[in-house]
């Protein structure tokens, strides 16, 4: 006969709050994290704010700490309004990529709602940021508080010192820049306050020449070199400047003629500030699709141990059911796939491979397929694989199935549109190739590089757009960005437009300082 343990008494009823029953579910939410799901995270720090606190943490870019500027508070503004209307609601939590783990809760949240949010962000989220390749490779948790209090502390001075318009027109610049202002290659160097406030005191210690080192070491030209001894100059100067470079902030940091020092260290705090944001933005499926499965197993095991109710599990359902919806393409909430339904989704798809897997299972995914260690196998997911490699690796035909996908083929020159994979074993592999494909950062963001300085000239800056997939960038948004490069090069700069496949130009632009 088969002994099952009595149920315990639930740790909470109704929906009010209080401390002490945050702390009861907290600890009973620990437990299960680190026992059965074996999740290794951050120390953890929970911090109980208003809905205008969470509004400012928003218009901050979630940030418990972050410089003044008015996008900021336009932000603050816009979201509140739309709030107060009843026309968006709020997030039930942000969490920090830092150590200690800081998520931030709603004191409007219910108890289930926090049991929640503490399942979802402070074990979910956390173990993701602690235990991903990319994270750990690429940001410092350690640091990062730090580093935003010096950025902070640094920028409000700048204001006292040089007026508040003068840096609100830098950051203008640097921010409308920020999304090609990224390392995409080379690991970054770690941030550190202290190693920040060394370097910036030994900068200051002596004053530097009007030009920059690249312009105060440029060999001499006589008069009567003739056109190949200047190509030659020329490749041996856009060689030691590193051309392309693809990291906008960071050549106009190292490199304008027209910048102050003080103007290159916002430029570099902007610069870190992208650089730490970035692997989020190439794990969205990922990190909300293992903090999704986090919570549903961390709320269901509670309820199992009788440490919710009922009624506390028909709400959780309610609150889960609609985070992880997916509306139809017809639906006015339509706007692509839904990261956590895909998410948690294909998580449930994984686990459910590796305990109950049907035939078609055992041929696509043979390594995994009936393993029974279904736990395992997301953990070393969650720990080695982005966005898109994830999709091409574990992306089953039954979700495929269930999600309805299909490929067209959207040629401009052709007259129709053509459906090019159904839901046949070749269709499967298409569609999880090009639905991958869509999650490569190439795919979200415009690949604009420095291509070419001019020195013997008017020393113009010549951008280069690669075109991928023949979408060309447009003439107004080309024309606003080359203004702020402009801005912060002092010079002319010129963009033209290549397609990356066959190096056609697709279009040229030019701004002129007058």
């Amino acid at each position: 006969m088969v002994q099952t343990q009595p149920k315990q008494q639930p740790l909470y009823e109704g929906a009010e709050w209080t401390f002490k029953k945050l702390d009861l579910v907290f600890d009973a939410i620990e437990e299960i994290a680190k026992d059965e799901l074996g999740l290794d995270v951050y120390p953890n720090q929970i911090e109980v704010i208003t809905a205008e606190q969470m509004l400012d943490a928003y218009s901050g870019i979630g940030m418990p700490l972050m410089y003044n500027h008015w996008s900021f508070g336009k932000s603050f503004v816009r979201d509140e309004f739309y709030y107060r209307k009843g026309m968006r609601g709020l997030a039930y939590e942000i969490v920090i990529n830092s150590s200690p783990c800081i998520s931030y809760v709603m004191e409007e949240n219910s108890m289930t709602m926090q049991a929640l949010v503490i399942a979802h962000a402070a074990f979910g989220h956390n173990h993701f940021f602690k235990n991903n390749h990319l994270f750990r490779q690429w940001t410092d948790a350690e640091a990062i508080l730090d580093y935003m209090h010096f950025a902070r502390k640094y920028i409000g001075k700048c204001e006292e010192r040089y007026g508040v318009e003068a840096v609100e027109e830098l950051l203008d610049a640097a921010h409308a820049l920020r999304e090609n202002a990224v390392d995409r290659y080379s690991r970054p160097a770690k941030l550190s306050h202290e190693m920040e406030r060394q370097r910036m005191e030994a900068r200051q210690e002596h004053e530097r020449t009007s030009y920059r080192d690249i312009w105060r070491t440029l060999p001499e030209k006589s008069k009567d070199e003739d056109e190949k001894t200047k190509s030659e100059r020329q490749e041996q100067i856009i060689k030691k400047l590193g051309l392309p470079e693809a990291n906008l902030l960071y050549f106009l940091e190292k490199h304008s003629p027209a910048l102050q020092d003080w103007q290159r260290e916002i430029l570099r705090i902007v610069r870190n500030i992208a650089q730490y944001f970035y692997p989020q933005k190439q794990t969205k499926v990922m990190n909300e699709g293992c903090a999704c499965f986090c919570h549903y197993f961390i709320m269901n095991s509670l309820f199992d141990k009788g440490l919710i109710t009922e009624g506390s599990m028909l709400e959780f359902i309610d609150y889960h059911t609609r985070v992880v919806a997916q509306p139809d393409f017809d639906d006015p909430r339509w706007n692509g796939l839904n990261p956590y339904a895909l998410g948690f989704a294909m998580m449930q798809d994984i686990y459910r491979i590796c305990h109950s897997p049907t035939e078609e299972d055992r041929a696509w995914f043979p390594d995994i397929a009936g393993c029974g260690e279904g736990i395992s196998v997301l953990k070393d997911a969650w720990a080695n694989f982005r966005d898109e490699s994830f999709i091409l690796q574990f992306l089953s035909p039954k979700l495929i199935r269930d999600f309805r996908l299909f490929q067209i083929h959207d040629n401009s020159a052709l007259p129709h549109l053509k459906v090019e994979a159904i839901h046949n074993e070749q269709g499967y592999r298409k569609i999880r190739s090009a639905l991958a494909k869509s999650y490569t950062v190439s795919a979200m963001d415009l690949d604009i590089q420095v291509a070419d300085v001019e020195f013997d000239g008017d020393r113009a800056l010549t951008l280069r757009h690669m075109v991928h997939n023949d979408v060309p960038i447009e003439g107004k948004e080309a024309e606003e960005v080359m203004k702020r490069v402009a801005q912060l090069w002092g010079y002319d700069v010129g963009l033209y437009c290549e397609d990356a496949v066959n190096g056609k130009i697709l279009a040229t632009y030019d701004i002129t300082l007058s």
